[in-house]
Parts: structure tokens; C-alpha cells; sequence
């Protein structure tokens, strides 16, 4: 059977479309984490996708990176949602005001792909491939982009946009403070790193549950 017609395939291009359409319609740079990982999603599931029709198989390739990115957009999606907007409901600036191009990247940014991506990982190949050895190697990057957004505001204070987010920002409440909000952080991102593992091993339970039933 062709791997084109596979449902996996054509999920993934959709993780693929959403991804980059909020990249496209948007505004923002690099130097948001925002940004960045929709990037590695939009890079992982190209590649992703290729394997795919090259292999004909369903399997995912590089199963640690595509953790690490499950967790990066996952973090995008919570902080954006409750950290960021406070809860605010997403969908009223769809479809009203002069800014609906900028609210339909942000909802594809930070909703319609760590959403999709999440439930890749949940529900598709290949399954149980994640380690708690793999969690601090997926931690370095979101803690290497506090430590380096620091360091570029130091060395460069001229550069434009230099705190893209109010908790990496010291110039109100002092170092202390951003190195106190790093660590929250850093616990509740080691508590949903541990659970995007959780979930690998979930999807293999329910797949195994419901093989017998509709076999």
C-alpha cells in the first residue's frame, strides 16, 4: 500500500501547512522562541514527510528530535496561552479588526500546531521510543535560549527587541527575579517534559487496548 494513502501522511503535512502559514503570516523574528519552534516543527515534519514517501512507512524518523520538538511547541502553545494571554479566548480576532492577519498566525502558532503535533505524538508511529535520559538533552535548548537572550542583551544593549518576553526582562525587578522565573520555569518544563514522555507511553497502552477490539 502506498504511503500516500495513509491518513500519518497527510496529518503531517497538515502539522507542515499550519506551521507555516503561521510563520508566513506573521511578523515575528527569531529571536522568539515562538518562532524557533515552529521552525524545528516545520523542519522535522518536512523531513518527516519525506522519509516517509522515500521509506513508504507510517514511522516517524528520528524519534528524540521528534520529541524534543513536541515539548519545544508545547511550551510555545502554554506559555503563549496562559502566561502571555491570560487565558483570553483565541478566537474573536479571527474574524473582526484591522489585525486578523496577525491573530491567524498567532492561532496557527500557538494553538492549531502544538495542538496537532501533540496529538502526532499521541496517537501516531512509532510508539515507546522516548527515554528519561533524552529529557535533559530536550531541556537544553529552551534554557539555552534564556541564558543566550541574556548574554546578547548584555553584550549588545542596542539591540532592537533585545527582552522578547517581560520574564526574561531585568530591567524592572533585577536579575534575581529573571533568574527566578527561569527556575519556575524550568520545573514546570521539567513536569511537561516528563509528560510528553507520559504520553508516549499512553498512545502505546490505548493502541494496544484497542488492537483486540477492532481487530
Amino acid at each position: 500500500m502506498s504511503v500516500w494513502t495513509r491518513p500519518a501522511l497527510w496529518w503531517r503535512l497538515a502539522i507542515m501547512i499550519s506551521a507555516g502559514l503561521g510563520l508566513i503570516l506573521g511578523t515575528g523574528s527569531l529571536v522568539y522562541f515562538t518562532i524557533e519552534s515552529n521552525v524545528i516543527v516545520l523542519g522535522y515534519f518536512a523531513g518527516a514527510v519525506y522519509w516517509m514517501t522515500r521509506r513508504n512507512t507510517t514511522d516517524a524518523p528520528a524519534p528524540r528530535l521528534r520529541g524534543a520538538a513536541v515539548l519545544y511547541i508545547t511550551i510555545t502553545g502554554l506559555v503563549a496561552h496562559i502566561i502571555l494571554n491570560h487565558g483570553e479566548n483565541p478566537l474573536p480576532g479571527l474574524f473582526s479588526g484591522p489585525d486578523r492577519l496577525a491573530h491567524w498566525s498567532s492561532f496557527f502558532l500557538h494553538y492549531t500546531t502544538p495542538v496537532m503535533v501533540v496529538l502526532d505524538w499521541l496517537c501516531l508511529k512509532p510508539r515507546n521510543v522516548s527515554r528519561w535520559r533524552d529529557l535533559p538533552l530536550w531541556l537544553s535548548f529552551p534554557l539555552g535560549y534564556a541564558f543566550l537572550t541574556e548574554l546578547r542583551a548584555a553584550l549588545f544593549p542596542h539591540f532592537d527587541n533585545k527582552y522578547p518576553y517581560f520574564f526574561l526582562d531585568p530591567t524592572e525587578h533585577g536579575y534575581a527575579w529573571v533568574a527566578g522565573q527561569i527556575g519556575q520555569l524550568t520545573v514546570e518544563f521539567v513536569i511537561l517534559g516528563a509528560a510528553v514522555i507520559g504520553m508516549d507511553r499512553l498512545g502505546t497502552s490505548l493502541r494496544g487496548r484497542l488492537r483486540p477490539a477492532t481487530g
